[in-house]
């Protein structure tokens, strides 16, 4: 909901504050700056402290930013806010990831993740429907001060109900043996970021996260200014469209989570049941190219939400790979090390989107490349690493 509300608000907020396309394009960039050099320092601090302390540091930071926002009143005052959100929020997936490696085995993550990262969809449904009606009542800054708020209600939550498995209240002998049914890991030193760099199954991560997360930051940032643009709709009026392509994620997300984790009930291996998730979903959000050149709101909805769909059913199963390819204990500093390359890709990309978007005023090219974005990383994560070895122990 936190970065939701800003895509969300934009044609409200443009009017009062008077930002430009450009002008825009940096506001969401100085999260994404914040959100990559955020990705490194909480992979790495949540591989140290573990979940329950790592995340609830995310959220706190996080919710603090939120709030922030209804002080703002000027492009910079945007900027400095959306910086601090990035920071926060950086935690958000390294944690979660790691909080699924803690509790699950290997072939019963993806539909984990997939079931975790559905809830990020849940308050994009959300906040459409709540958002408008705040601003409209009560002023866009309570919008974003109840929303920060929420986030500390949810902090308070995850300190009653978190533990790791072996701390856990509740949880038989037989329970804890399902979820360390995985071979034993060696214990081992951390490696330094250079010799993991020199490794293939770091750049699975990189070009999967590199090429297909822009396409994401895309669609939450800009989809509520297109809509509106392209189809005349103000803001109560794009409330049914938002609320229908995000509640299709949650579908996608769990979707491809489910194919993958069923596949390898089924026995098939880990490179196959991956791979071939990855493969439907990319097919899946090849008909966006077509949706700026619909005239049908509708269409356009479908088109977008089934592209939005299968992007969460394939970040799904490229979290999961995280902990296919590596030992337990640097999961979540992989997963950072990954998303933080498609952080740095999104914040090229909102630049040049802030860029034709002001030049040209289309987004035929950007529903292109968004169309494309799947299948051509998933042809070179299989030039990467064919049968997806995990990372051989390393001597340095």
């Amino acid at each position: 909901m936190d970065r939701q509300i800003l895509g969300l608000l934009a044609p409200v907020l443009q009017r009062d504050i008077g930002w430009n396309e450009i002008e825009y394009g940096n506001i969401v960039t100085a999260f994404q700056i914040a959100y990559m050099i955020g990705l490194l320092a909480f992979g790495s601090l949540i591989d140290r402290v573990g979940a329950r302390a790592g995340y609830s540091l995310s959220v706190a930071l996080w919710s603090a930013a939120c709030a922030a926002h209804g002080l703002a009143h000027s492009v910079m005052g945007f900027g400095v806010a959306r910086f601090a959100l990035g920071l926060g929020e950086a935690g958000n997936f390294p944690a979660a990831v790691k909080a699924v490696t803690e509790w699950f085995p290997r072939k019963e993550r993806a539909l984990a993740t997939g079931i975790f990262n559905s809830g990020a969809n849940i308050g994009a449904v959300l906040t459409p429907l709540v958002v408008p009606w705040i601003a409209v009542n009560w002023g866009w800054q309570a919008a974003f001060v109840l929303l920060g708020a929420i986030g500390l209600v949810w902090l308070a939550a995850w300190h009653v109900f978190y533990q790791e498995p072996s701390m856990a209240l509740g949880v038989s002998p037989g329970e804890l043996a399902h979820i360390r049914s995985d071979p034993l890991e060696e214990a081992g030193e951390k490696i330094p970021w250079g010799t993991l760099l020199r490794q293939r199954q770091a750049w699975v991560l990189i070009v999967g996260f590199g090429m297909t997360a822009p396409v994401w930051w895309f669609y939450l940032y800009w989809l509520p200014k297109f809509l509106s643009q392209q189809f005349r709709l103000d803001l109560t009026a794009l409330g049914l469209p938002l609320v229908t392509i995000y509640t299709m994620t949650c579908f996608g997300s769990i979707g491809g989570g489910w194919l993958s984790s069923w596949l390898l009930r089924k026995g098939w291996g880990i490179n196959s049941s991956r791979k071939t998730a990855m493969l439907v979903c990319a097919l899946f959000a090849l008909p966006v190219l077509f949706a700026g050149r619909v005239s049908q709101v509708w269409t356009a909805t479908v088109l977008i939400g089934l592209a939005a769909s299968a992007h969460q059913g394939w970040a799904a199963n490229l979290f999961s790979l995280a902990s296919d390819l590596f030992p337990r204990r640097m999961v979540a500093s992989v997963v950072g090390l990954g998303a933080m390359a498609g952080s740095l890709a999104a914040i090229v990309f909102s630049q040049s989107v802030g860029l034709v978007l002001q030049a040209t005023g289309s987004y035929l090219s950007l529903f292109t490349f968004s169309a494309f974005a799947y299948v051509a990383a998933l042809a070179l994560i299989q030039l990467l690493s064919p049968h997806l070895k995990a990372m051989p122990r390393v001597n340095r």
